[in-house]
């Protein structure tokens, strides 16, 4: 894998993360096998159960693709960030749940057939709301909008892109359980695992080869990306908490739109926006941060509400 840096001057909008063919081809596949690995968990009761329960996806979809991208503007709008750190934050809010969010709503004692038909449904809506959100809200905003002007992305590329790495292996994986649900129940975990160590790795290696830009900028994004994720959870937690939904529903609803596709993020980024240094920043340290973020509060879910339900 090789990345060329150049930095000219000491702004986040001038830089760029430039990824050859290989490593973006790398990157695509890395997502689309995580992709392939959350399918094989996924069976038509999960969609059932939330079909069933309506209030609970309604719920999930509204904190997920209106809520957070409507708050992330309201952010971008009140901070006044760079132009392509401000990117990057609509792109992220524009992303649907992350891979990992199944595992963090076990960990917190959530509803894990919520979580799990809300990923799949997410992925599947991700398809269109993604492009739409982030053209939408770029759009409204001067600085964002001006640097769109000048890029000229299309929806439909963008579009097509989130289907062939989103929606391809997520019906694959399904057919796949499907059609061979005895072998889908011996690979499922050792895939789920192997995914998720490749595209550590690929992170990491991206890091140690962008270790000067990431040193030089990371102050610019980390305490953005620490307020935007709280926001994201508080969103979660506030929506599904009006909604009256059960404890369990809620952790689940609140870890599902804390944890957002950074890797979806990056794959748009690196393919659309040859790596624009304050998107690339703002995705790349929300990868890592949700991770922590995520454990923390799904730690403390299991942690505080265990001891309520004692006592009581």
């Amino acid at each position: 894998m090789t990345m060329g840096v150049a930095i000219f001057l000491d702004s986040l909008d001038t830089v760029r993360l430039n990824f050859d063919s290989s490593s973006q081809l790398i990157l695509n596949i890395c997502l689309a096998f995580i992709m392939f690995g959350v399918a094989l968990h996924l069976k038509p009761v999960h969609f059932r159960i939330l079909l069933q329960s309506p209030r609970k996806l309604i719920t999930g979809i509204v904190a997920q693709f209106l809520l957070l991208p409507a708050f992330t503007f309201f952010l971008v709008w009140l901070i006044e960030p760079m132009p392509s750190v401000a990117l990057g934050m609509i792109l992220v809010a524009a992303c649907p749940g992350g891979n990992v969010s199944n595992f963090m709503s076990k960990l917190a004692g959530g509803n894990i057939a919520l979580s799990v038909g809300l990923t799949a449904f997410a992925t599947v809506m991700a398809i269109f709301l993604t492009p739409l959100n982030f053209t939408f809200y770029s759009s409204l905003y001067p600085p964002t909008r001006a640097l769109l002007s000048e890029i000229a992305i299309e929806p439909g590329q963008m579009i097509f892109t989130v289907l062939l790495i989103l929606g391809i292996p997520l019906l694959a994986g399904m057919w796949f359980n499907h059609r061979f649900e005895a072998l889908t129940l011996k690979i499922m975990r050792p895939i789920s695992v192997l995914s998720l160590l490749t595209f550590a790795a690929f992170v990491i290696i991206a890091f140690a080869n962008n270790y000067e830009i990431f040193t030089a900028f990371i102050h610019r994004v980390f305490g953005l990306v620490l307020i935007h994720n709280a926001l994201a959870f508080a969103i979660g937690w506030l929506a599904a908490s009006w909604m009256k939904l059960p404890l369990p529903d809620r952790k689940s609803i609140t870890i599902e739109t804390g944890i957002q596709n950074s890797g979806l993020a990056l794959v748009l980024i690196f393919t659309f926006f040859q790596g624009l240094g304050g998107m690339a920043m703002i995705a790349a340290w929300w990868g890592i941060w949700h991770l922590i973020s995520g454990v923390s509060i799904a730690t403390f879910f299991h942690r505080r509400f265990r001891r309520v339900q004692i006592q009581d």
